[in-house]
């Protein structure tokens, strides 16, 4: 049973709109809503998730002409980095948005991260984020970053560009990082998951109508179902270890547990939490609640045993997608 705490703060979710003075939330997205007002909506909001400890510093970096910056926990050398994909349906979010929520991992896990503004859609459609993605990631290994002391971490459309990004290396006999954390990644933009129906209303964050929005602005004239596009349908052998999250009643729950079957059955080590009552990217809200401090704790756990090669300890029962339910 999810945590009072954890139901207050879902209460105040869906009721969010009454503490800006709004007697209605927006529940919808349409072509004729500005991209630049959502852009905006969110860099606003950004400070919610938390803000850049003390100590910390933000050194920008450009990767052929793409804006990035390294987050970095005092006195911490860039051997060892998490690569951050920033969430945002990719069509809104940012690095300087995400830098209070990346914050967190970064002094969970102590290792710095670079976070990079992919190219957003409609002005950048695929396959712009996901080129920039790859940049990024050689970009560290020109540093001198070895692969397996890179983790991979993305949330929700990050999470789509993280996978992407994993198979596209693949592809290109570029060595894989060390692991991966996604956060209810929105990983088959042909929007067929069940939950992407069943959830619709359960939903606080998404709303179906702007995926589908996003869908469009992203895909332009490319199948929806190109692996690098939808990565669950793409090839997961040899991808490396994965911890993945998703909660119960977001509308993408879905597109993790299938993931999360898909990459078991061939092979991959995957870790799945699925947050009873939980919602989209939920471990991003820790420590206002225990579901998600938990979910915190986990993944930066997860990420110093990637990167000091400890081995990471593996459920032996068979995946149940709704075994946290």
């Amino acid at each position: 049973m999810p945590s009072l705490r954890s139901r207050f703060f879902v209460f105040l979710l869906r009721h969010r709109h009454l503490l800006r003075f709004k007697l209605k939330r927006r529940n919808n997205i349409d072509r004729d809503t500005p991209v630049q007002q959502l852009r905006d909506e969110v860099e606003r909001s950004a400070g919610f998730f938390g803000k850049l400890p003390e100590g910390f510093t933000v050194t920008p970096v450009s990767i052929h002409g793409i804006s990035a910056e390294w987050l970095m926990p005092p006195d911490t050398p860039k051997e060892k980095a998490i690569l951050y994909f920033h969430g945002g349906g990719l069509v809104i979010g940012s690095a300087k948005a995400h830098r209070g929520i990346v914050a967190k991992f970064v002094k969970g896990s102590g290792v710095g991260a670079l976070v990079f503004d992919y190219g957003l859609a409609p002005e950048h459609p695929f396959p712009d984020g996901l080129n920039d993605s790859v940049s990024a990631y050689q970009y560290m290994l020109d540093e001198g970053i070895k692969p397996e002391n890179i983790v991979f971490m993305g949330d929700s459309g990050g999470g789509n560009l993280c996978f992407a990004t994993l198979l596209a290396l693949k592809e290109q006999n570029i060595p894989l990082p060390a692991g991966a954390v996604t956060l209810s990644a929105w990983t088959d933009l042909k929007n067929t998951g069940e939950s992407f129906i069943t959830n619709a209303e359960s939903d606080n964050l998404c709303w179906r109508d702007a995926q589908e929005i996003f869908r469009a602005y992203y895909c332009g004239d490319n199948d929806p179902g190109m692996p690098q596009i939808s990565p669950l349908y793409g090839d997961l052998h040899g991808l490396p270890p994965l911890l993945l999250y998703a909660g119960s009643d977001e509308l993408l729950r879905d597109d993790t547990t299938r993931l999360a079957a898909r990459a078991r059955d061939a092979g991959v080590d995957v870790t799945l939490h699925v947050g009873e009552g939980m919602f989209h990217c939920y471990p991003a809200c820790a420590p206002l609640f225990p579901e998600a401090t938990e979910a915190m704790n986990e993944i930066c756990e997860f990420v110093r045993r990637r990167l000091n090669e400890i081995p990471y300890p593996v459920p032996n029962s068979p995946l149940n997608p709704l075994s946290n339910l």
